[in-house]
């Protein structure tokens, strides 16, 4: 399994652990019957995949930001089971919610939203095998913050030694996998463009948790 390490010193002596140390608040979204069916029925209509049970195996972590200026619109916008109706771009595909697993606080605090293999809609194509780490903020008014960054790093630390994380990504980096074989989108129409959560954010927690050896994002196919 692959591991990040933390190491310490002692009177001379060097004290390796794995980094899995990590705060989490529990602070769960409705996740009622009308989610659970809406979430299979997305598993089975965009991926192709028949499930008594909407759970997902991480392969993969995604960044991404809320542009929503505090933790109350942030988990607002995913706490219903159903789109809210100021996403008309995305619910003639599905009227399941967009959620995550993770959302991360400007002051860093990491609130777990739904179990960390139960399915949320967050990137198109990957979200049966893809673990959402959401944070608050992703404005020029609100830019991320150090101490997100800090938990982010700890967060991505925690899954990788958990689950066997393959891929860490940042949002705008999801076309990247058209054609791989985690893309299971049937739709070649649905597509949305992402910058979060910054190039600069995402090369942070990379440099941060390059112990674990994740496997480059593909190339961009030129002709898409």
């Amino acid at each position: 399994m692959k591991q990040g390490l933390l190491c310490m010193v002692f009177f001379g002596l060097v004290s390796c652990r794995p980094s899995t140390a990590i705060d989490i608040v529990d602070k769960p979204i409705v996740f009622d019957e009308t989610r659970k069916q809406l979430t299979l029925e997305y598993l089975e209509q965009r991926y192709g995949l028949e499930q008594e049970t909407p759970t997902i195996t991480p392969k993969m972590i995604v960044l991404h930001w809320t542009v929503f200026p505090t933790l109350k619109a942030s988990f607002e916008a995913f706490e219903q089971p159903t789109l809210p109706n100021w996403r008309p771009d995305i619910e003639s595909v599905s009227g399941l919610n967009v959620s995550a697993q993770f959302l991360v606080d400007q002051d860093g605090t990491i609130y777990r939203l739904l179990p960390e293999t139960t399915m949320a809609r967050h990137v198109i194509g990957l979200n049966h095998c893809a673990i959402g780490i959401e944070n608050v903020g992703g404005t020029n008014d609100m830019p991320l913050t150090q101490a997100q960054l800090e938990s982010n790093i700890r967060l991505v630390q925690y899954l990788a030694s958990k689950y066997p994380i393959d891929y860490l990504i940042g949002h705008y980096e999801y076309t990247h996998f058209e054609h791989h074989d985690l893309w299971l989108e049937k739709d070649a129409g649905y597509r949305t463009k992402k910058t979060d959560p910054g190039k600069e954010f995402l090369t942070k927690v990379r440099t941060a948790t390059k112990s674990f050896n994740f496997k480059p994002v593909p190339e961009q196919n030129k002709s898409l």
